[in-house]
Order: structure tokens, then sequence, then C-alpha cells
């Protein structure tokens, strides 16, 4: 009998392995995802035992004529779940994270594979190889299939080479045509309340993914081609080109390795998709031995004000007095850094060699003294020719970061030179903040000297336009900034309503109110925050400098207490034993409730900033209150069009 049974046991068992079905649930069992491996290898995902993707297609067609997905025999299956604790060398959003889910390997004809990995947030895949030698990859397939027609916020691109600075437009998935594509991340609406983000982590050497329209219920991954040869723009020959020629193929890589993963994350409760992690969870860990180098903080930036300083018995502009007042600013205010933006080199190809008019090694000096580090920005270009020299210069000059600027493409060279960028600067200890940048994908949790991306429509657009909205200020948070930190550059202390808005280059001002700018040091995440006006600006507006000066850029813990997207946000964020709450609101009046109940037991004092009485019609007008709370207290916040609202709790000394 016992024969018998092992018999029936191992056909069975080989009838299951070779079916093609596969099915794995969630650590919570709400969401299922099923693997369909036959002819194409397919995957469906359900959420609360509703289908929300459908038999979607994956795979990847390489080199001597192998495809990945296509007619693979499943030769062995593996499952395994963790439930772990992740400690991150820069607390974006919380200095603890749980990294719980269940995975599905599948592993075909001995040389490749996929993995599958399930959390109670979402679900993700990618696939790995282990062919020896170097391989070329010719395409990698995605045709994600929903069940029905969604709504999307469609980051709409022209070209591959972008800034990733797109407006998220509503737009009905079966009206984008196949000419159209988009850049990530993606957030789609299903209508029924569920929400699917979609972006990709954990990449490197290998470019980044782009998705088209079909003209159906579906979307198809595309790739920026294999560069070949890049030519100067001659529109702006030192910061733009142009691709020259590229090849058929999207990657030449490692033949041993694992691809980036693909990332759904999927939930009922707008609130939870601003608590998400799993980007920084599906990425490597860090790789840099000795961090305790690594500083976050706030910047006092120089290029959005155009150095609008006033009051001073020196001529502003790009010169060693106008920095050293910058460093005097930061230093009353606590702000761990000023940056030296377009302007300090003696040209922007030669960043070898600096402005005749700025003392470089006296600002480094005098910015020693005063306990506030410089940032200097350079075009990618250069740095990319001759990386070895600059960095060592910047590093004897005492030069405490980077911002590299104007990439502009996301093609596998591109995504390797942001690699290099990171691991050569963490050599000398220099910080590293991407502008002219693709969307984090990861990286920053190898290189946590990756302190914060731009690849964000923010606060500078100002100066040439009107679509920084407060719908927009609300949109973003749970699209961009759930990839990775968003260098927005908040802080414009010139507000206005848009009856009263003007554009204008040299003197901008931000649509909203004083309070929505200032609650963004609380809702919006990046590690090294910048304060965009001009000193002489904070100076004036004291009450609300003090105010920023006091809000940290790195957190504990992250409760999102109600959201909704495109519409408003209001996060509690703790740093130690201090919290701090944030909300802001679109061109809609809003009363929102907030229950204290995240506090600890105690009695706490809350220092608030909220919009004036009359904030609707002068954007500038605000009141600043200071109460006693505890963890019992609930209280309604008024927030005017465009409005926000901030508070910082701390425990009571009171015995």
């Amino acid at each position: 009998m016992k024969k018998v049974f092992f018999l029936i046991f191992g056909f069975v068992f080989i009838n299951f392995l070779y079916s093609g079905n596969y099915e794995i649930f969630s650590p919570d069992n709400n969401i299922k995802l099923v693997v369909h491996s036959e002819n194409e290898l397919t995957f469906s995902v359900f959420f609360k035992n509703n289908k929300i993707i459908d038999q979607s297609k994956i795979g990847m067609v390489l080199d001597k004529n192998r495809w990945l997905g296509k007619r693979s025999k499943v030769l062995k299956i593996s499952r395994i779940q963790k439930d772990q604790k992740i400690t991150p060398v820069v607390s974006n959003k919380s200095s603890k994270i749980r990294d719980q889910y269940k995975q599905l390997t599948l592993f075909f004809n001995k040389d490749h594979g996929v993995k599958f990995r399930i959390f109670n947030e979402g679900v993700a895949y990618r696939f790995f190889t282990s062919f020896s030698g170097n391989i070329v990859v010719r395409s990698e397939i995605l045709n994600v299939r929903f069940p029905e027609s969604i709504t999307t916020f469609f980051p709409e691109e022209e070209s591959f080479i972008s800034h990733y600075e797109r407006p998220y437009k509503k737009a009905i998935l079966n009206t984008i045509k196949k000419n159209r594509f988009c850049s990530l991340p993606l957030l789609l609406d299903t209508g029924k309340s569920v929400k699917i983000f979609f972006t990709e982590a954990d990449l490197y050497d290998y470019p980044a993914m782009f998705l088209f329209g079909t003209g159906g219920n579906s979307l198809k991954a595309g790739f920026p081609g294999f560069v070949q040869e890049a030519l100067p723009n001659p529109k702006r020959a030192d910061r733009s080109e142009k691709i020259k020629m590229s090849a058929d193929y999207i990657a030449e890589t490692s033949g041993e390795r694992l691809f980036p993963w693909r990332v759904f994350v999927i939930t009922d409760n707008d609130r939870k998709i601003l608590e998400n992690n799993m980007v920084f969870l599906l990425s490597r860990p860090n790789r840099i031995k000795n961090h305790n180098w690594i500083r976050p903080g706030k910047v006092a930036w120089d290029w959005y004000n155009a150095n609008n300083i006033y009051g001073v018995d020196f001529k502003s502009g790009i010169n060693t007095d106008t920095y050293k007042y910058y460093i005097d600013f930061a230093s009353e205010f606590g702000i761990e850094y000023i940056i030296l933006d377009e302007g300090w080199s003696v040209s922007t190809t030669n960043v070898l060699e600096t402005n005749p008019l700025i003392d470089i090694d006296e600002l480094v000096k005098y910015g020693k003294q005063k306990k506030v580090g410089i940032i200097l920005w350079l075009l990618w270009k250069p740095l990319d020719q001759n990386m070895a020299k600059i960095l060592d210069t910047y590093k004897n000059w005492g030069i405490k970061g980077i911002k590299v600027d104007f990439m502009q493409r996301a093609d596998q060279y591109m995504v390797n030179y942001y690699e290099r960028v990171a691991e050569e600067s963490a050599k000398r200890h220099l910080l590293v903040n991407f502008h002219g940048a693709f969307k984090p994908a990861g990286l920053r949790r190898a290189y946590p000297n990756i302190l914060s991306f731009e690849g964000v429509k923010g606060n500078e657009n100002n100066k040439w336009s009107d679509l920084i909205t407060p719908e927009h200020n609300v949109t973003i948070p749970f699209i961009r900034m759930v990839a990775g930190p968003m260098d927005y550059t908040p802080g414009a202390m010139v507000n206005a309503q848009r009856p009263n808005f003007n554009i204008s280059f040299n003197r901008p001002s931000s649509l909203g109110t004083r309070c929505h700018q200032v609650a963004m040091y609380i809702i919006y995440e990046s590690p090294l925050q910048m304060l965009c006006d001009s000193p002489s600006n904070y100076y004036k507006e004291r009450e609300t400098t003090e105010f920023i000066a006091k809000i940290p850029t790195v957190w504990d813990e992250t409760i999102v207490l109600d959201a909704k997207v495109s519409d408003y946000v209001l996060i509690a964020r703790r740093s130690g034993e201090k919290w701090f709450v944030g909300a802001m609101t679109d061109w809609t009046e809003r009363e929102l409730k907030i229950d204290f109940s995240f506090l600890p037991d105690g009695k706490y004092n809350m220092e608030l900033i909220k919009d004036g009485s009359n904030a609707s019609r002068y954007a500038q007008d605000y009141k600043i209150e200071i109460s006693d709370i505890n963890r019992k207290t609930k209280m309604k916040i008024k927030l005017a069009p465009g409005g926000g609202w901030a508070a910082i709790i701390s425990k009571s000394q009171n015995i």
C-alpha cells in the first residue's frame, strides 16, 4: 500500500508541476496571484476575490533565439515566506520597515526562471538568468491587461529623452493609442475603490521601462534602445544630447543576473499608497560599509529665487559675499547645507575652476566655522568625462555633496552612470542629489549617499508656468513619491491664490497658501530638503522660517491619517519623541478631522500653523497657535482653497 501511495503522490506532484497553473496568496490572503505557464507565461491578480489584472503576458527575448517565458517548461518550483524587519541607513519614511512576503520561484531549463513575490500591499515579479558570459537582451515583454477599462494618471512623454517632469493627466485607458506612452511610476484607478500603482525596483545595468497604450484595456512595455552614439544637441550643447544611433536591442549585460522587479502596489485605501515601501524592500541592500558620514538635512537654495537678496550692503549675485549671506542664514536657523547652483564655476563644462567672483576655499572654511556644508551643482556630461578628477577635487576642497543635473535619459548607459556617480561619490564621502533625472528605482538603498531625486514637476516650474497647482501638489505624493525621495524644492514665501498669481522667472511665487508650502516639509519625503526662497524673504517671514527649521527631513514612523488622491493629504510622522502632522488640500476649501490617538500616553504641547481667516483671498495669511493635547484629543481643522496645516507636537514639560 505504501508503494501505491507514493506512486500516486508522485504522479499527482509531477502532473501539478507541469500543469502550468500556480497560485500564491498574500500573507493576509487578500491578494491572490495566479501564474500560467504553458505556451506563454502569464499572470493574473485578484484582490479580495475580484480580478483586477487579467492574464498578462510577460517574457524576455535574448540573443541566440532564446525566449524566456515562451513554451518554457517548469522544471522546479520553490516557495518561501519571510517576515523580518529592515533598518534603512537613511530613514526616508520609517527607521524600521516590515518586510513580510511569500515568494514563488519557477525554474525553467536550469538556466533561467522567474520570481513572484507577494506582499499584503501588492505583487512583484522579476526574471533571472544563469547563462555563461554576456547576453544581449533584445526586448522585454510585459502586456498588462485589465478586465475592463480603467482610469490612468498618465505622465505622457514625447520622447525617451526626458527629465520625467510630467503632469499626471487623467485618461481612460482604452483611449490611449499605440503611439502614446508614459514614464513610470503610473497610477491606475479601477473605479471600484481599488487603485494599482506600477513602477520598477532594483534597476541596474538595464534600461528603464516605459508603458505604451494599446487602444484597449492594456498597457505594453517599451524601452530605450542601447545607445551606440550620442551627439550634443546644438540648441543646448552643454547639457542636452541627441541619440544619433541606437541598436535594435535594449541591453548588453551579464548572463548571470537578476533583472528589475516589476512592482504592482494594490489597495482599496488611498492612505496605504502613501505608506508603501515596496520599491525599497525589493532593491539591493546597502553596499556602503562605512556610512556614518551620511548626514541628511535641509538646504538653502539659490537658483529658484535668483539671488534676490535685499537689505544688505553688497551687490547680490553669484559671488562670495552672497554665499556667505546664505551660510549666515543657514547657520542661524540650523540648516545643514547651502547649494551653489549654476554659475559657480567658470563655465558649465569646466567645473574644476570657480567663477572669479567666488572664493570656494573661503566659503568652505566659513561654512565649517558656522557648521554649514556646501553642495555643488554640475552637469552630468563633464562629470561623466572626468569623474575621478572632479570628485577628488571636490573632496579636497571640502565639499559635502553634488547635485548632478540634466541626464534626461534612461537607457542602459545612463542607468549605469547613476550607479557610477553614487559609488564613486561614496568612496569620497560625497552626498548625491540627482536632478534632470528619471524616477528613483531602488538605487538609494544600495547607495544611501543618494539622498534625493528630482524627476518631478516641482516649485521651479513657478518661474515659467502656472502648472504647479494645489491639485498637482496633492497628486504627486500618491504617484511620484511612492517610488522614492522627491526633491520638489518647497518653501516659497511669496504665495498667491489663482486670481493674484503672476508668472515671473526672477521673482517667482507659488499657487496656494503659505501653509500649503509649510506642510510640504512634513508631507513630502526628501532626506535632502530644499528651502527654495531667498534668505532675505525668510528673514522677513521669520515666524514661518522658524517653524520650517524645526521640521526634520528623516522619520522614525509614518502614519497616514487621511488621504484621497488629488484631493487632500493628512499625515503624521514621528522623529524621536516628537510628532509632526501636515495637511494639504487642492483648490477645494476643506475641513478635516484629526484623531490624536496615535500619540502615546501623556501630555503634549502642540505648536501649529494654519491658514488665516483671509487666506482664501490673501494666500500669505496664516496664524500660529499653541495648545495642549493628549491622545484622546480630537480636532477639526480648516483648510483654505489651496491651503495647508502643520503642527509640531512635543511632550509637555509641565508636571
